[in-house]
């Protein structure tokens, strides 16, 4: 009898139930919303369920984040491995060489002014590193939540982990995808907000066509131009052009499939797991993950009112040919930023086509934001 109790008792040792806290609870109800999210609503599927599922699993069972210096045997769990590339930074940047493989750039050299509602739209970046700051955070903790305000996950995961703020990739990242995913709910009532039914309306003269010879020199330029000056963006923006350069140059259309559809599948049920285990109920249920959930909202609000009034400005100064809309997606979040200014575009003009239009800015906020990050491992002096 005593070995029957012995041995029912170790099994009840084994199991989760005895083992979870009110935080893992918490984390599991969580996962579920965001489960909830991705499946029935749709917002950003590809990016939650892997997501959420990494979060399950590690606050059902921690084990799986075990690192090799906290095991008995010298064997980590299956997440730990998963995440170290994340810290390495090989997923981020593989994930925008897929971007670039996957995204015309041809807006954007049609219409270079583009570039500078991209530009504008990085303000919420560096609006909330100082408001991080004000709010306790150190300035390289700053820096790595501050880059939220440009919805990019990628970059996010990659400069907190350039910057040593391993503590907080999970909420940064949890954070920056989530808000991507919220994009058709965050941005429309600002947009709205800060323009006119008239405003709404202007329709924008159609694209010049551009030649497969700029489509080719593009990503060679960019490349050369922005590492020159930001050694430091290599990483992200060489990933980026390379990706386009063999989606445009029309050789190597193996690489390019492979680049936007396998490989880029591979890293983001990689990257979305382990980012999702990195929210166990310890490391995620702190006042600290309350304030960068609400710094990256602020900065994600304030980047995309900023490309809306730089939009304004534009259209004032163009005589009304620019749609100010485009601005609002400026921030990275590709394409989901630039189908919301059509959508809200053809709310107030069911004729009124603006994807194109907004690709530009869309995609030059993605090249901005890597920027920003670079800019500021340059200041830290990382490499």
């Amino acid at each position: 009898m005593d070995y029957i109790t012995t041995t029912l008792g170790n099994l009840l040792q084994q199991t989760a139930f005895v083992n979870l806290t009110w935080g893992n609870f918490v984390m599991i109800a969580v996962a579920f919303i965001f489960l909830y999210l991705a499946i029935k609503k749709g917002f950003e599927p590809l990016l939650l369920v892997p997501i959420s599922f990494g979060m399950l699993l590690v606050n059902i069972y921690p084990d799986i984040m075990l690192s090799v210096e906290d095991s008995s045997n010298g064997i980590g769990g299956l997440l730990h491995y998963f995440y170290l590339l994340d810290e390495w930074s090989i997923l981020p940047s593989l994930i925008f060489m897929g971007v670039g493989a996957m995204t015309d750039f041809g807006p954007l050299i049609a219409n270079p002014k583009s570039f500078l509602l991209g530009a504008a739209a990085q303000f919420g970046i560096y609006g909330a590193y100082f408001m991080a700051i004000f709010m306790g955070f150190n300035d390289k903790a700053a820096a790595a939540i501050s880059i939220i305000g440009g919805a990019d996950g990628p970059t996010s995961i990659f400069l907190a982990g350039k910057l040593g703020q391993t503590e907080y990739l999970g909420p940064i990242a949890v954070a920056a995808y989530s808000y991507m995913a919220l994009v058709p709910i965050i941005q429309p009532p600002i947009m709205k907000l800060l323009t006119t039914e008239e405003e709404r309306k202007i329709k924008m003269e159609q694209l010049r066509p551009v030649s497969k010879l700029e489509r080719i020199l593009f990503p060679i330029i960019v490349t050369v131009v922005v590492c020159l000056i930001l050694p430091t963006t290599a990483p992200l923006v060489g990933m980026l052009m390379l990706g386009n350069l063999f989606r445009e140059s029309g050789v190597v259309g193996q690489l390019a499939e492979t680049a936007s559809n396998a490989l880029m599948y591979i890293v983001v049920i990689v990257l979305g797991t382990s980012v999702g285990a990195t929210t166990s109920a310890e490391a995620f249920l702190k006042m600290d993950t309350i304030k960068i959930v609400i710094l990256g909202l602020v900065a994600f609000a304030l980047g995309t009112a900023a490309g809306v009034v730089f939009g304004k400005i534009m259209s004032k100064v163009t005589g009304g040919k620019v749609n100010p809309l485009i601005g609002s997606a400026g921030v990275s979040a590709v394409p989901m930023a630039a189908r919301v200014s059509q959508k809200v575009g053809s709310e107030a003009d069911p004729t009124n086509f603006l994807l194109m239009h907004a690709m530009g800015p869309n995609v030059a906020g993605v090249i901005g934001t890597a920027v920003a990050a670079g800019t500021f491992m340059a200041i830290f002096g990382v490499k």
